[in-house]
């Protein structure tokens, strides 16, 4: 059986499609899933995403024909990695302050995808199937032979530094800053380094999946676009050597041996697998005439719940753009959100935030928390001159969640949280 090499990238096309792909001719079975005999000796095995009874127009779930089933693997045994934490229950509790956090360091030790993995926030339950976790990743070293199946939820990965080979069961993706990949829950993966370190944000969703958002009065284009998603094709590796798997399984992490890639998926189709979209392809929407409009119009990705409007996790971009409306304050106003909000900085700089937020670093506006323009930029919004102004080489993302997030004992004794941040604003005048 020949291997599809790695390095011929491949991609299919379309957001949530149902995709059929084989990395060797007559591998896929015509007619029928899991016949009783699969073309060349294979395994069929399903995976599934959604409850099999779930709405047509939402049940997620692939059927894929490897070389072996992924039940042939070891007994697993607790795998020491304390910083990847889960749900509100591992955090602590802290004031209702505004909170700003420095970037993490590339280690010195060698240290890969997985063992780089920092929770910094996190709200809801892992196993309610609620809300979601705001890490992030430093690493050195590529993941060799070994894999990651996080069983808690779905992962969005945002790069802020360095290029990312993820190799998945179902194909492989590369991405750079500026793009993202989500990976389902599940899924086996493996993260190598096209450079020599990386550092960038994961949005771990336990909740309903992802999804494009509905686009009510914008009409039918607008937003993320979902052919500008793309979806590896079938791929797989030759060697038979031992792999460790960790999974990540009701808040813990796990380790056993396989004794060969859990990478040797020949065939698949279905409509549950990981994709990658460049945020240069987000088509921005605006005020052209006055006012500042709600961030929900920078959203690409939602994950709802079952109150219509307030999601679980929307990921919401602020790309280069163009500010045009008149008489208008045109950063961001002062406000309190029901919503609780955790920003980040992948390139350039904020508009609402000229000092000390910096690509790598992040923020926490937990649920009614006041934030706004630091007090620089409110000046200088407020006496600048109305032209046309292009927002460039900038690009900053917010994980908006219907939950208040709770912070990890790293992200507030590490020595990143940055104490005085509140300070930004001390220079707004009272007006009698």
């Amino acid at each position: 059986m020949a291997n599809l090499q790695t390095s011929d990238l491949k991609y299919q096309t379309g957001f949530g499609n149902e995709f059929a792909t084989e990395a060797v001719a007559g591998a896929l079975p015509q007619g029928r899933n899991s016949p009783q005999r699969v073309p060349h000796g294979l395994y069929a095995e399903l995976i599934s995403g959604t409850a099999f009874t779930a709405p047509r127009a939402e049940n997620r779930r692939t059927w894929m024909y490897r070389r072996q089933p992924s039940v042939v693997v070891s007994g697993y045994k607790p795998y020491a990695q304390a910083l990847w934490r889960t749900g509100a229950a591992q955090g602590v509790t802290t004031p209702p302050d505004p909170m700003r956090w420095r970037p993490v360091a590339i280690p010195t030790e060698p240290t890969d995808f997985v063992d780089g993995l920092r929770t910094m926030v996190a709200n809801g339950d892992a196993d309610v199937q609620t809300g979601m976790a705001a890490l992030v990743y430093v690493s050195n070293k590529s993941m060799e032979n070994r894999a990651c199946v996080n069983a808690d939820g779905e992962m969005l990965i945002v790069p802020q530094q360095g290029r990312l080979r993820i190799t998945t069961e179902m194909g492989v993706l590369e991405v750079k800053p500026g793009e993202i990949a989500l990976l389902p829950r599940g899924v086996a993966f493996k993260v190598a380094l096209l450079d020599d370190s990386a550092r960038g944000y994961v949005c771990e969703n336990y909740g309903a999946h992802f999804r494009l958002p509905e686009l009510g009065p914008i009409g039918s284009n607008g937003l993320a676009n979902a052919r500008d998603f793309k979806t590896p094709v079938a791929a797989f590796e030759e060697s038979s050597v031992p792999y460790e798997i960790i999974k990540k399984y009701g808040g813990s992490l796990w380790s056993a041996q396989m004794p060969h890639s859990p990478f040797n998926v020949a065939a698949w189709h279905g409509n549950l697998a990981p994709f990658k979209y460049d945020t240069a392809n987000f088509m921005t929407i605006g005020s052209i005439s006055f006012d500042h409009p709600d961030p929900s119009i920078f959203t690409v990705l939602t994950s709802p719940t079952e109150s219509s409007g307030t999601a679980n996790c929307d990921f919401v971009i602020f790309p280069p753009r163009w500010l045009v409306a008149e008489d208008t304050f045109r950063p961001p106003w002062y406000h309190r959100n029901v919503m609780s909000e955790f920003m980040g900085l992948v390139q350039g700089q904020y508009d609402a935030k000229e000092e000390g937020f910096v690509p790598g670093g992040a923020s926490l506006h937990n649920c009614m928390v006041p934030h706004g323009p630091d007090s620089d930029a409110f000046t200088k919004a407020s006496n600048a001159d109305l032209k046309p102004q292009k927002l460039d080489n900038t690009l900053a993302f917010m994980f908006e969640s219907r939950y208040r997030f709770v912070p990890t004992d790293f992200a507030m004794t590490s020595g990143l949280l940055v104490t005085n941040y509140a300070d930004c604003w001390s220079n707004l005048l009272y007006i009698p």
